[in-house]
């Protein structure tokens, strides 16, 4: 029997946090991730009133609060002119997550670069003032896998020198812009990974990952078809080998979250309890 925690993250569910905490509880899940709130970020005050409240109301349900997502949107931190701003909310953010108990905050750094050294450096400078701050409130700073190779990521990471600079480790991301291997990724990362999202995806045909993030964070002006790229699916219908992919994690020691996240369709609830039998059936949980 595998060690993992199972948990949802709430925005998947396109409800009110009450409607989603109680489907939570339903399901058996252990946990709970959640976005930090426009609110938080953009009055830059944290509400401690408020946390407790939010903390109290999951502890309600039986639940625990598993990480919380601190994106920003946009580039994430590769504009050096936008970084000040982002810096100062992040930790922001930080404090937020610490007063609801959280010690992992996932987000998104913007695209690793192969070969642009000084691209690279404006994300890393960024993320060691965010992770200075974030170490001295005991909390880890979780880049999301996906835009760039594992070994490019871990590369990164390991110049950037920073002990809580760890990785959230999305198995379909990789398959659906890289092509790589979640077992093998999981290899090359495991000293790194501190949380997961459980999410299946097919790639559909090979992409310029930073055209597509890109877009992402543009609001796609071009008008790109994602669909002609990569598609997200229910877990078990796409291409990450779950069972070869969660025996690597449980090989190299891994006991955290398997936190499942659905993007995109319309059955979203029923995608996710699904989706927990699916994990249940391979890990024995």
């Amino acid at each position: 029997m595998m060690m993992f925690k199972t948990g949802i993250l709430l925005d998947s569910l396109r409800t009110d946090l009450d409607d989603a905490l109680a489907f939570a509880a339903e399901t058996g899940v252990s946990g709970v991730q959640i976005y930090a709130s426009p609110h938080e970020m953009s009055s830059m005050k944290i509400d401690l009133q408020e946390a407790e409240i939010l903390k109290k109301k999951v502890q309600r349900y039986g639940l625990e609060l598993s990480a919380l997502c601190g994106d920003l949107g946009g580039h994430g931190f590769e504009r050096e002119d936008e970084n000040p701003e982002k810096i100062v909310k992040t930790k922001k953010i930080i404090d937020f997550a610490v007063e609801l108990g959280i010690r992992i905050i996932t987000t998104h750094i913007g695209v690793v670069s192969e070969t642009d050294a000084e691209h690279n450096t404006v994300m890393q400078d960024a993320l060691r003032k965010i992770c200075s701050y974030a170490q001295r409130a005991g909390v880890f700073i979780a880049v999301e896998t996906g835009p760039e190779r594992s070994e490019v990521l871990k590369k990164f990471i390991v110049e950037t020198g920073e002990r809580n600079l760890k990785v959230n480790f999305d198995p379909a991301n990789l398959v659906m812009v890289q092509g790589e291997d979640p077992a093998e990724a999981v290899r090359i990362l495991r000293d790194y990974i501190v949380y997961t999202h459980a999410k299946d995806g097919r790639m559909v045909k090979k992409c310029n990952p930073e055209e597509i993030y890109g877009a992402f964070a543009d609001g796609n002006p071009a008008g790109i078809n994602f669909d002609d790229y990569f598609v997200e699916l229910p877990l078990g219908r796409g291409d990450v080998n779950f069972p070869e992919y969660l025996k690597t994690l449980d090989d190299i020691g891994y006991t955290g979250y398997l936190t499942i996240e659905r993007e995109a369709g319309d059955r979203r609830k029923k995608d996710v309890v699904e989706g927990i039998s699916f994990l249940e059936k391979i890990t024995g949980i």
